[in-house]
């Protein structure tokens, strides 16, 4: 037996919803599975979505979202976008780095400093040697120099 095509019409607030329903009663004998299935679950897989909210890498990593915000400060590679509405959102790449940070830090007892380093060489990331203010103050005057000397030539 299959239905097909039944309406139902909703009113709310002043809208009306037309929803077509299709519902399929297939007998399921002992052994052999169903062909033709209309209605499916659907089931979100994690792996498949590009951005996941505060409260989402929360239950996937099974850390309180006040570590995961600490996290975020700490770690400058972590780095969080915001929705329209205000919710906090993370990258595949930053669920993957916390997961990552986690594990350095239950599993393999690191420090925060010591993940931070390990992260980092995992990465690929350098950080920039620092410079002597006298000598980063010299450069920015010749860059400013520089400039001038391009301006006054676009001038003529």
């Amino acid at each position: 037996m299959r239905w097909t095509g039944l309406e139902a019409k909703v009113n709310l607030t002043r809208s009306v919803f037309h929803v077509n329903v299709t519902i399929d009663f297939t007998e399921h004998k002992p052994g052999s599975q169903t062909q033709n299935r209309d209605i499916q679950m659907k089931r979100s897989e994690d792996s498949d979505k590009l951005v996941y909210k505060l409260e989402e890498v929360s239950r996937i990593t099974k850390l309180d979202t006040k570590i995961i915000k600490a996290w975020e400060k700490e770690f400058y590679f972590i780095q969080s976008g915001q929705t329209g509405t205000g919710h906090k959102i993370f990258r595949k790449k930053d669920l993957a780095i916390i997961l990552r940070l986690k594990e350095l830090v239950e599993k393999e007892g690191l420090t925060l400093a010591g993940a931070k380093r390990k992260l980092e060489a995992e990465l690929g990331i350098t950080k920039a040697a620092n410079i002597h203010p006298d000598r980063l103050r010299k450069m920015l005057y010749n860059v400013r120099e520089q400039l001038r000397d391009i301006a006054s030539s676009l001038k003529d």
